[in-house]
């Protein structure tokens, strides 16, 4: 089962609290997921319940049914609207197809969605989001019609990568100049965020051969354990009733193993995994940063060419000057403009760079704090377990 420690420290979980002391409150959970359809056409569906105390809200409690895609349209529409936020990120969208439905699969995409939507809901300006409140209170008709309307350039983060590529390649074959951003507090930034995914991505990999192997273990303790008591049946008298206590203690082990594999999946692994995934978001807002970066150079270069053009203009042909000066305010305004883009982007990504610090100290210090609590407490088990035959096995051995 999910960490209740867990949830609460990642969402904010006390409607009941905040409303009888008339703070204001907004809890949301994802829950029940149900499979609708059949074949490729199938998929799964989530009730999302929304409480609140919140004017801008329709009312104290909305239910509504929602899929994966309309997650990610959700997902889209901050990362189009809010740049130089870190949009919280969603779990993969593929899947192996056998494991597509999986109770396993199906409960860490579920709490996946929870701790995304949780996430918005606790940040002070994603939460205002007008797509926010559709995604939380429209009915599936009008959802499906917000879905369909898609607005800007560029519907999906992937076509910025895309984008990103497409200069890359620009680049190499010489067509274009790299211009990249390159003062010291920013490089160190680079740097700690590659580092950073780098040793996350390690320890997510450890993490699930430590899940593996839970796993492994417990199953092998159950197959000694049926092993055990079929030679003891085998011997009979006094071996028979050790033998079978030593199997019957295998079996217990062996679901304990179990269940630490699944507290380990749940509330070690996927946090990892989470916070591998939140660190390729910033990397999408570091690239919305990049590009940001280039249009301001780029017009701020052809604003100085263009200056240089109308002070020559000025004296040598006067008649073009009106012209060319209107054009040159223009591209001033524009110059402006995409300067005042680029440095909101880096006043914005300061604030969530914090943010995400403090948050990942807590998350990841409680994913580590459980991981040793169930180590200990496995540890105990089996230490006690071994522990309450010591005298049988011994006492046989004796006689």
């Amino acid at each position: 089962m999910i960490s209740a420690e867990r949830s609460q420290s990642q969402s904010p979980r006390s409607p009941s609290a905040a409303a009888a002391a008339g703070a204001p409150f907004l809890s949301i959970s994802v829950t029940d997921p149900v499979k609708m359809g059949t074949g490729v056409q199938s998929y799964i569906s989530y009730r999302v319940i929304t409480k609140t105390n919140l004017p801008e809200f329709e009312g104290p409690e909305k239910i509504v049914i929602r899929r994966y895609s309309d997650f990610e349209w959700l997902h889209d529409r901050l990362v189009e609207k809010y740049k130089g936020f870190f949009i919280p990120p969603l779990p993969e969208k593929n899947a192996v197809e056998k494991f597509r439905f999986s109770k396993e699969f199906i409960e860490l995409r579920r709490q996946a969605l929870d701790l995304f939507i949780n996430r918005i809901a606790s940040h002070p300006e994603l939460k205002q989001s007008e797509d926010f409140r559709i995604f939380l209170q429209a009915d599936e008709e009008k959802m499906d019609r917000a879905r369909s309307f898609e607005t800007g350039i560029f519907k999906k983060p992937a076509d910025f990568i895309q984008m990103f590529k497409s200069r890359v390649s620009d680049v190499v074959l010489g067509k274009e100049k790299p211009v990249e951003e390159s003062t010291p507090e920013y490089e160190k930034l680079k740097h700690y965020i590659f580092e950073l995914e780098n040793h996350l991505a390690e320890a997510q990999k450890q993490a699930f051969r430590l899940v593996k192997r839970h796993r492994e273990l417990g199953q092998s303790l159950a197959d000694f354990g049926k092993a055990i008591k079929l030679l003891g049946a085998c011997e009979g008298d006094s071996l028979e009733k050790v033998f079978s206590e030593v199997g019957s203690r295998s079996e217990m082990l062996s679901i304990k193993l179990q269940r630490e594999a699944d507290n380990l999946l749940f509330n070690f692994e996927e946090p990892l995994k989470d916070y591998v995934r939140a660190v390729q978001s910033i990397k999408t807002t570091m690239l919305d940063r990049a590009n940001a970066f280039r249009q301001h150079f780029d017009l701020d270069q052809e604003r100085k060419y263009k200056e240089l053009n109308l002070e020559k203009l000025k004296f040598m042909n006067p008649e073009k000057f009106s012209e060319s000066e209107m054009e040159f305010n223009e591209l001033k305004a524009a110059s402006e403009e995409a300067t005042k883009r680029f440095e909101h982007i880096v006043s914005v990504m300061n604030g969530e760079l914090a943010r995400f610090q403090e948050q990942k100290t807590a998350d990841i210090g409680l994913a580590f704090h459980e991981f040793a609590k169930g180590q200990a407490k496995l540890a105990k088990d089996i230490a006690d377990a071994w522990r309450s035959v010591l005298p049988k096995l011994e006492a046989c051995s004796m006689s």
